[in-house]
Order: structure tokens, then C-alpha cells, then sequence
């Protein structure tokens, strides 16, 4: 395919896969929950913190951890007890464990308390078509408190050549306005111009088989890589292109 054919191509699949069917496979459902902005958000920070491995597991794991909050989120991080974090102990999904979880907890009620919300943390350090350095503080900002060692991993930095791919999919989540009922688009002060795609396994080897990506590894440098082809095909919103990627490689085993 020549680049109007792939780009045709693409769209073709953004429609078949950017619509509501697409909530009920993925854990995007979860702020779906909710309505309260600051419910939605936590709820999909949290959400997509867990999202690798099987995609049922993350969707079950993620409603384990809405009812171990009381379907509450904002209210259970603002004013919960170390008794309430005791609770959380039993959780676990992969390496992902229930201190962990209290440590998120702490680090989400500092980033409320203290830095205006988790919008205002990503919106001051976003730069041109990048949010990279966003993440990159925002990680310093949520573990500014005493935490385990050991949680710092479960939020990736790209600034250290990661992909940061759960955390490029929670940003498209919360920016993203296109009334197709997926995205959340709650985020008004963030261009989706700037997003990057949440590269993975999947949208990472359909992006190779269409000429996309030559990079073998999914670190950073692959996925700077992908971003400037997919602003090359719509430089406004270059992520909706992941509904195309991934619904090709995980629906269609393309």
C-alpha cells in the first residue's frame, strides 16, 4: 500500500473499532463507572496502572480494586485510614500488590492535596506534540512522599526510553474528544495533538507489518518513531490510529 492507501486503510478501522462495542473488551469500562471528574480520573489511573497480561484479569482486577475503595475513589483516596490501607493488602494482580496499591493511594491523595490534580500535574510540563516529560515529572511529583522502593516501577518513565505504554493509554483516555463515546476526553487542558500511542505487543507488530516501525524493540525510541508516521497521517489526532493498530492485532490476529 502507498501512503493514501494505508492511511485509508487506517481510518477504515478507526471507525470499525472507535465505537461503544469497544468498552465492554476493554478496561476503559472502568472510569465509565464513574461521573464525578475526579472519580473518573482516579479510576482510570488506576485502571490502566494495571492493564498487561490478560485483558479479562485487568478488567475483573480493576472492579476488585473500585469495590475495595467502596465505588468511591476520590472520596477513598482524600480521607481513607491506615485501616482502610490494611484492607488493600489482600489485592494483588501480577507484580502488583496490595502495597502497592496503598502506596498509589498516598501518592494520588499528595497529587490532589497538594499539586491541584492529576490534570494540572500533566498539563504544566507538556511540551509540542510531546507529553513525555510530562510523565517523566509527574512519576517525581507521585513519588515525592515516602514510598516502597519497590512501587516506583509500576509507573514507567520515558524519559528512561520506555514506551510508557499504560500511561500513554490513560492520557488518551482523559484527553481524547471525539463524541465516539470511548475516550473520556475530560482533560481540557491538554492538546490530543500531543498524545502518544500506547505502544504494546500488539499495535507494535501490526505497525511493522504495515511498513510503520523498523525498530524491533517497544522502548521509546520505537515509539517516537511511530508517533511521527501517525502525525504524518493526521497530525491533530494522531492516537485514534490505536484503535486501528490494536483492534487489527488482538480481533483480527493481523
Amino acid at each position: 500500500m502507498n501512503k493514501a492507501e494505508l492511511k485509508e486503510f487506517l481510518d477504515e478501522k478507526v471507525i470499525q473499532y472507535n465505537n461503544q462495542d469497544f468498552i465492554e473488551s476493554d478496561p476503559v469500562q472502568i472510569p465509565h463507572l464513574f461521573s464525578q471528574k475526579e472519580d473518573i480520573e482516579i479510576a482510570g489511573f488506576l485502571s490502566a496502572s494495571i492493564a498487561w497480561g490478560n485483558r479479562k484479569m485487568i478488567i475483573k482486577n480493576s472492579h476488585k480494586m473500585m469495590e475495595l475503595m467502596g465505588n468511591t475513589p476520590y472520596d477513598f483516596v482524600m480521607s481513607h485510614s491506615d485501616e482502610n490501607l490494611a484492607d488493600l493488602e489482600t489485592f494483588v494482580h501480577r507484580t502488583f500488590n496490595g502495597k502497592d496499591f496503598g502506596g498509589f493511594i498516598k501518592g494520588l491523595q499528595h497529587i490532589y492535596k497538594n499539586h491541584d490534580g492529576l490534570e494540572a500535574v500533566f498539563a504544566k510540563n507538556q511540551e509540542e506534540n510531546s507529553l513525555q516529560k510530562s510523565i517523566h515529572e509527574f512519576k517525581k511529583i507521585f513519588f515525592e512522599i515516602d514510598h516502597l522502593p519497590r512501587t516506583q516501577k509500576h509507573i514507567s518513565d520515558p524519559l528512561n526510553n520506555s514506551a510508557a505504554k499504560r500511561i500513554n493509554m490513560y492520557l488518551r483516555w482523559m484527553v481524547r474528544q471525539d463524541t465516539k463515546g470511548v475516550d473520556l476526553g475530560i482533560w481540557k487542558t491538554i492538546s490530543p495533538a500531543s498524545l502518544s500511542c500506547p505502544l504494546d505487543v500488539h499495535s507494535g507488530n501490526v505497525a511493522r507489518k504495515l511498513g510503520l516501525l523498523t525498530r524491533k524493540q517497544n522502548d521509546g525510541k520505537a515509539l517516537a518513531e511511530l508517533d511521527t508516521k501517525l502525525r504524518e497521517m493526521d497530525s491533530q489526532d494522531p492516537v485514534k490510529y490505536d484503535f486501528a493498530l490494536f483492534g487489527l492485532g488482538v480481533f483480527e490476529g493481523f
